[in-house]
């Protein structure tokens, strides 16, 4: 597999969404029935493995030159559900969060402004042709953004040694997720000003309503088990401490909220610290 083929890109997690083959038009519906016949598809390490590779080169490929045909598949009360990768889209949209996060020398540094103009132009051809696109993918390094633990509920937890990789996600239904993110947005704009986590859960709504009413939702942490003692991920009950403050709100009562609130950042503190940890 190449050089990429040992490293193991750690410390990022994903927000995905399987549709239902239904939901894609042809010929796009036949491809991916095809992909999902398939006996071996592609793993989470497999994409970042292959996205990692683009950055070898000198200078890097921030963004593929071509769209991915992968994608995950899933089976859903008998129903085949896939997520494709679409890196090329989301290649463009990290490269703009980039742009927000690290300091101009910095960012200068990791990818030449050469390189970044040229995608940028890539980016709004692109999307000339594609307005309505939009990725099934959605990552964060170093932390799981409270919004997304909004979508699901405790006992939807699944936490698994799976040889020497742990596997901590969660997943839904998108018309439960759709549901708490109502009922989510309709607590914290009765509670609380407007801000970054009244906003985003918004985002994450509209985001929802692009796709199949029938899909599934996944929360996965990802790469992030790598960062978290095996003790407190298997302990972590990020879902339930959210629900909770929730639900301590909607009742009137601050202190609670405040509780598990702290319970929460607390936890992924500690993770977000060991960014920085040499």
């Amino acid at each position: 597999m190449g050089v990429a083929s040992s490293v193991v890109v750690p410390y990022a997690a994903y927000l995905r969404v399987y549709e239902p083959l239904a939901a894609f038009p042809e010929p796009e519906r036949s491809h991916w029935y095809r992909y999902a016949e398939r006996e071996h598809t592609p793993t989470a390490q497999d994409e970042l493995r292959r996205s990692l590779a683009d950055l070898l080169p000198v200078p890097p490929v921030p963004v593929p030159v071509h769209e991915s045909s992968d994608a995950f598949v899933t089976v859903v009360d008998g129903v085949t559900c896939v997520c494709p990768w679409r890196t090329r889209l989301r290649g463009w949209m990290a490269l703009e969060e980039l742009a927000e996060q690290l300091p101009p020398p910095v960012l200068d540094a990791v990818l030449p402004p050469v390189v970044r103009r040229q995608a940028e132009a890539d980016y709004e051809r692109w999307l000339e042709r594609n307005p309505d696109a939009r990725p099934w993918i959605r990552s964060a390094t170093w932390h799981v953004p409270v919004r997304w633990f909004v979508l699901f509920s405790d006992d939807e937890r699944e936490y698994v040694k799976d040889g020497q990789e742990p596997v901590l996600r969660y997943r839904t239904a998108m018309a439960q997720a759709r549901r708490r993110v109502a009922r989510g947005l309709k607590v914290l704009r009765e509670s609380l000003d407007e801000g970054p986590l009244v906003e985003g859960l918004e985002n994450v709504g509209k985001w929802l309503e692009e796709f199949h009413p029938r899909s599934l939702v996944e929360l996965d942490y990802g790469g992030l088990v790598h960062a978290v003692p095996e003790g407190q991920l298997a302990d972590d009950r990020s879902a339930a401490d959210v629900a909770e403050g929730l639900e301590a709100l909607r009742e009137g009562d601050g202190a609670r909220a405040g509780e598990a609130y702290e319970r929460l950042t607390d936890r992924w503190r500690v993770v977000r610290e060991r960014q920085f940890a040499s």
